[in-house]
Protein backbone atom coordinates (compact mmCIF):
# COMPACT_ATOMS: atom_id res chain seq x y z
CA UNK A 1 0.00 0.00 0.00
CA UNK A 2 1.04 3.30 -0.77
CA UNK A 3 1.92 5.64 1.88
CA UNK A 4 -0.12 8.89 1.95
CA UNK A 5 1.30 12.26 0.52
CA UNK A 6 -0.16 15.55 0.81
CA UNK A 7 -1.66 17.22 -2.60
CA UNK A 8 0.65 18.85 -4.53
CA UNK A 9 0.72 22.33 -3.55
CA UNK A 10 1.71 25.17 -5.44
CA UNK A 11 5.14 26.65 -5.40
CA UNK A 12 5.88 28.97 -2.40
CA UNK A 13 7.93 31.51 -1.51
CA UNK A 14 10.46 29.79 -0.25
CA UNK A 15 13.79 32.17 1.33
CA UNK A 16 12.34 33.98 4.34
CA UNK A 17 14.57 37.21 4.70
CA UNK A 18 15.95 36.60 7.98
CA UNK A 19 17.27 32.56 7.33
CA UNK A 20 20.15 31.86 4.98
CA UNK A 21 20.10 29.45 2.60
CA UNK A 22 22.01 25.97 2.27
CA UNK A 23 22.94 24.25 -0.98
CA UNK A 24 23.69 20.45 -1.42
CA UNK A 25 24.89 18.90 -3.88
CA UNK A 26 25.73 14.84 -4.60
CA UNK A 27 28.48 15.60 -7.08
CA UNK A 28 31.30 13.72 -4.92
CA UNK A 29 29.24 10.55 -6.34
CA UNK A 30 29.71 11.63 -9.87
CA UNK A 31 32.60 10.02 -12.02
CA UNK A 32 35.54 12.02 -11.71
CA UNK A 33 35.36 12.96 -15.79
CA UNK A 34 31.69 14.21 -14.86
CA UNK A 35 32.74 16.10 -11.53
CA UNK A 36 33.33 19.49 -11.99
CA UNK A 37 37.17 20.65 -11.76
CA UNK A 38 37.00 23.47 -8.65
CA UNK A 39 34.65 21.81 -6.42
CA UNK A 40 33.63 24.14 -3.64
CA UNK A 41 33.81 21.23 -0.51
CA UNK A 42 36.41 19.56 0.98
CA UNK A 43 35.55 16.29 1.55
CA UNK A 44 36.52 14.13 4.31
CA UNK A 45 35.60 10.03 4.21
CA UNK A 46 34.78 7.88 7.53
CA UNK A 47 34.27 4.18 7.58
CA UNK A 48 31.99 1.99 9.75
CA UNK A 49 32.21 -1.23 10.42
CA UNK A 50 29.51 -2.25 7.76
CA UNK A 51 30.26 -3.82 4.15
CA UNK A 52 31.82 -1.02 2.25
CA UNK A 53 29.40 0.32 -0.76
CA UNK A 54 30.35 -0.23 -4.44
CA UNK A 55 31.75 3.52 -4.61
CA UNK A 56 34.27 3.64 -1.88
CA UNK A 57 37.26 3.85 -4.00
CA UNK A 58 35.72 7.12 -5.67
CA UNK A 59 35.06 8.73 -2.37
CA UNK A 60 38.13 7.27 -1.02
CA UNK A 61 39.90 9.69 -4.19
CA UNK A 62 38.28 12.20 -3.42
CA UNK A 63 38.68 12.65 -0.03
CA UNK A 64 41.37 14.81 1.66
CA UNK A 65 41.30 12.76 5.02
CA UNK A 66 40.29 9.23 5.31
CA UNK A 67 39.48 7.90 8.95
CA UNK A 68 39.05 4.36 10.08
CA UNK A 69 35.94 4.19 12.56
CA UNK A 70 37.46 1.08 14.65
CA UNK A 71 36.43 -2.25 12.57
CA UNK A 72 36.28 0.14 9.59
CA UNK A 73 39.48 -0.56 9.26
CA UNK A 74 38.69 -4.37 8.69
CA UNK A 75 36.65 -3.33 6.47
CA UNK A 76 38.71 -1.13 4.17
CA UNK A 77 41.42 -4.19 4.07
CA UNK A 78 39.04 -6.79 3.33
CA UNK A 79 36.89 -4.90 1.01
CA UNK A 80 38.88 -2.61 -1.25
CA UNK A 81 40.65 -5.44 -2.98
CA UNK A 82 36.92 -6.91 -3.68
CA UNK A 83 36.16 -3.49 -4.97
CA UNK A 84 39.12 -3.51 -7.33
CA UNK A 85 39.34 -7.39 -8.43
CA UNK A 86 41.79 -6.41 -11.20
CA UNK A 87 44.60 -5.11 -8.96
CA UNK A 88 47.25 -6.80 -6.85
CA UNK A 89 45.64 -7.00 -3.32
CA UNK A 90 48.77 -6.17 -1.18
CA UNK A 91 48.62 -2.89 -3.88
CA UNK A 92 45.28 -1.81 -3.38
CA UNK A 93 45.77 -2.61 0.62
CA UNK A 94 48.97 0.13 0.78
CA UNK A 95 46.93 2.67 -1.95
CA UNK A 96 43.84 2.38 0.22
CA UNK A 97 45.98 3.30 3.44
CA UNK A 98 43.31 4.92 6.19
CA UNK A 99 45.13 8.21 7.94
CA UNK A 100 43.99 7.06 11.38
CA UNK A 101 42.28 4.51 13.07
CA UNK A 102 40.03 5.67 15.87
CA UNK A 103 37.89 4.13 18.46
CA UNK A 104 37.84 1.79 21.54
CA UNK A 105 39.45 -0.39 19.56
CA UNK A 106 37.46 -3.58 20.37
CA UNK A 107 36.53 -4.35 16.34
CA UNK A 108 39.98 -3.91 14.56
CA UNK A 109 41.45 -6.88 13.92
CA UNK A 110 45.47 -6.87 15.76
CA UNK A 111 46.95 -7.78 12.15
CA UNK A 112 44.84 -5.05 10.48
CA UNK A 113 45.82 -2.42 13.07
CA UNK A 114 49.89 -3.49 12.76
CA UNK A 115 49.39 -3.98 9.14
CA UNK A 116 48.42 0.09 9.12
CA UNK A 117 50.26 1.11 11.77
CA UNK A 118 53.73 -0.15 9.72
CA UNK A 119 52.42 1.80 6.81
CA UNK A 120 52.14 4.80 8.93
CA UNK A 121 48.88 5.76 10.28
CA UNK A 122 48.03 6.88 13.23
CA UNK A 123 46.18 4.83 15.68
CA UNK A 124 44.01 6.40 18.25
CA UNK A 125 42.91 4.56 21.24
CA UNK A 126 39.67 5.67 23.00
CA UNK A 127 38.44 3.29 24.95
CA UNK A 128 38.77 5.16 27.56
CA UNK A 129 35.87 7.20 26.24
CA UNK A 130 32.38 5.03 26.36
CA UNK A 131 29.78 7.52 26.11
CA UNK A 132 30.21 8.71 22.81
CA UNK A 133 29.87 6.86 19.54
CA UNK A 134 33.12 6.41 17.19
CA UNK A 135 31.44 7.89 14.75
CA UNK A 136 30.95 11.19 16.91
CA UNK A 137 34.76 10.54 17.77
CA UNK A 138 35.59 10.65 14.09
CA UNK A 139 33.51 13.64 13.06
CA UNK A 140 35.04 15.85 16.11
CA UNK A 141 38.46 14.16 14.93
CA UNK A 142 38.02 15.84 11.85
CA UNK A 143 36.25 18.81 12.70
CA UNK A 144 39.09 19.66 15.29
CA UNK A 145 41.74 19.39 12.57
CA UNK A 146 40.39 20.78 9.48
CA UNK A 147 42.53 23.99 9.08
CA UNK A 148 40.64 27.06 9.66
CA UNK A 149 37.19 28.17 11.84
CA UNK A 150 34.88 28.21 8.96
CA UNK A 151 33.97 24.83 8.34
CA UNK A 152 31.16 25.52 5.79
CA UNK A 153 32.94 24.13 3.08
CA UNK A 154 33.56 20.75 4.94
CA UNK A 155 31.72 17.47 3.88
CA UNK A 156 32.34 14.21 5.64
CA UNK A 157 31.60 10.79 4.07
CA UNK A 158 30.33 8.18 6.03
CA UNK A 159 30.67 5.15 4.65
CA UNK A 160 28.81 1.87 6.16
CA UNK A 161 26.71 4.25 8.29
CA UNK A 162 23.38 2.11 7.32
CA UNK A 163 22.35 -0.72 7.51
CA UNK A 164 23.32 -3.95 9.94
CA UNK A 165 21.85 -2.87 13.70
CA UNK A 166 19.06 -0.73 14.31
CA UNK A 167 20.54 1.11 17.16
CA UNK A 168 23.75 1.58 15.61
CA UNK A 169 21.69 3.74 13.00
CA UNK A 170 20.18 5.40 15.19
CA UNK A 171 23.29 5.98 16.52
CA UNK A 172 24.39 7.58 13.74
CA UNK A 173 21.49 9.82 12.53
CA UNK A 174 22.12 11.49 16.02
CA UNK A 175 25.65 12.37 15.53
CA UNK A 176 23.76 14.61 12.22
CA UNK A 177 21.71 16.49 15.06
CA UNK A 178 24.56 16.62 17.28
CA UNK A 179 27.18 18.42 14.40
CA UNK A 180 24.08 20.54 12.78
CA UNK A 181 26.57 22.79 11.57
CA UNK A 182 28.57 20.41 9.64
CA UNK A 183 27.69 18.44 6.01
CA UNK A 184 27.89 14.81 6.93
CA UNK A 185 26.23 12.54 4.63
CA UNK A 186 25.44 8.61 5.59
CA UNK A 187 25.77 6.46 2.96
CA UNK A 188 24.96 3.20 1.53
CA UNK A 189 24.83 1.22 -1.24
CA UNK A 190 20.73 2.20 -1.82
CA UNK A 191 20.51 5.44 -0.20
CA UNK A 192 22.16 8.52 1.47
CA UNK A 193 21.07 10.75 4.42
CA UNK A 194 21.84 13.74 5.83
CA UNK A 195 20.41 16.73 7.75
CA UNK A 196 18.49 19.97 6.80
CA UNK A 197 18.96 22.07 10.00
CA UNK A 198 16.16 24.53 10.71
CA UNK A 199 18.12 27.50 10.69
CA UNK A 200 18.56 27.57 6.82
CA UNK A 201 16.34 27.39 3.92
CA UNK A 202 17.80 24.43 1.76
CA UNK A 203 18.52 23.87 -1.94
CA UNK A 204 19.03 20.17 -2.74
CA UNK A 205 20.84 19.62 -6.50
CA UNK A 206 19.59 16.49 -7.75
CA UNK A 207 22.04 14.36 -9.39
CA UNK A 208 20.13 12.18 -11.96
CA UNK A 209 22.44 9.94 -12.92
CA UNK A 210 23.36 8.60 -10.04
CA UNK A 211 20.24 9.49 -7.29
CA UNK A 212 16.54 9.39 -7.52
CA UNK A 213 13.81 9.33 -7.85
CA UNK A 214 12.47 7.96 -4.54
CA UNK A 215 13.04 10.71 -1.48
CA UNK A 216 11.77 11.27 1.69
CA UNK A 217 11.82 14.13 4.49
CA UNK A 218 11.90 12.65 8.15
CA UNK A 219 11.05 14.71 11.11
CA UNK A 220 13.13 12.22 13.63
CA UNK A 221 14.08 15.37 16.28
CA UNK A 222 11.25 16.80 16.83
CA UNK A 223 7.91 17.33 14.73
CA UNK A 224 7.56 19.98 12.20
CA UNK A 225 4.40 22.29 12.63
CA UNK A 226 5.45 23.93 8.98
CA UNK A 227 7.56 22.62 6.54
CA UNK A 228 7.22 23.53 2.47
CA UNK A 229 8.80 22.03 -0.50
CA UNK A 230 9.42 22.91 -4.25
CA UNK A 231 10.83 20.26 -6.89
CA UNK A 232 8.41 17.02 -5.16
CA UNK A 233 5.68 14.98 -6.90
CA UNK A 234 4.11 15.62 -3.45
CA UNK A 235 5.08 18.90 -2.31
CA UNK A 236 4.27 20.07 1.57
CA UNK A 237 2.65 23.46 1.67
CA UNK A 238 3.16 24.23 5.52
CA UNK A 239 2.31 20.70 6.19
CA UNK A 240 2.42 19.09 9.65
CA UNK A 241 4.85 16.31 9.73
CA UNK A 242 5.35 13.88 13.30
CA UNK A 243 5.90 10.17 13.83
CA UNK A 244 2.03 9.28 14.61
CA UNK A 245 1.18 11.66 11.50
CA UNK A 246 2.52 12.16 8.67
CA UNK A 247 5.74 12.08 7.51
CA UNK A 248 7.17 12.53 3.58
CA UNK A 249 7.91 8.91 2.81
CA UNK A 250 8.44 7.24 -0.80
CA UNK A 251 7.74 10.69 -2.19
CA UNK A 252 9.83 11.25 -5.85
CA UNK A 253 11.97 14.01 -7.17
CA UNK A 254 10.56 15.68 -9.92
CA UNK A 255 12.68 18.56 -11.25
CA UNK A 256 16.84 19.25 -10.85
CA UNK A 257 16.21 21.26 -7.62
CA UNK A 258 14.24 20.86 -5.05
CA UNK A 259 13.76 23.26 -2.10
CA UNK A 260 12.90 22.66 1.50
CA UNK A 261 12.37 24.98 4.29
CA UNK A 262 10.62 23.86 7.70
CA UNK A 263 10.42 25.07 11.23
CA UNK A 264 12.42 21.42 12.38
CA UNK A 265 15.24 19.67 11.60
CA UNK A 266 14.97 17.24 9.05
CA UNK A 267 16.31 14.30 7.72
CA UNK A 268 16.07 13.79 3.73
CA UNK A 269 16.89 10.84 2.16
CA UNK A 270 17.25 9.97 -1.38
CA UNK A 271 17.33 6.36 -3.43
CA UNK A 272 20.70 5.81 -5.45
CA UNK A 273 20.76 4.32 -8.60
CA UNK A 274 22.82 1.37 -9.06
Amino acid sequence: MEPHHPRRAPTAAMDPPSRPAMSHSSAFLLPSSATPAASADAYAVVVLNQRLPRFAPLLWDRAQVRVCADGGANRVFDGMPELLPGHDPDDVRSRYKPDVIKGDMDSVRPEVKEYYSNLGTKIADQSHDQDTTDLHKCVAFITDNSPGSDKSNLCILVLGALGGRFDHEMGNINVLHLFPNIKIVLLSDDCLIFLLPRTHTHNIHIERSVEGPHCGLIPVGAPSTSTTTTGLRWNLDNTHMSFGGLISTSNIVDEDQVMVTSDSDLIWTISLRH
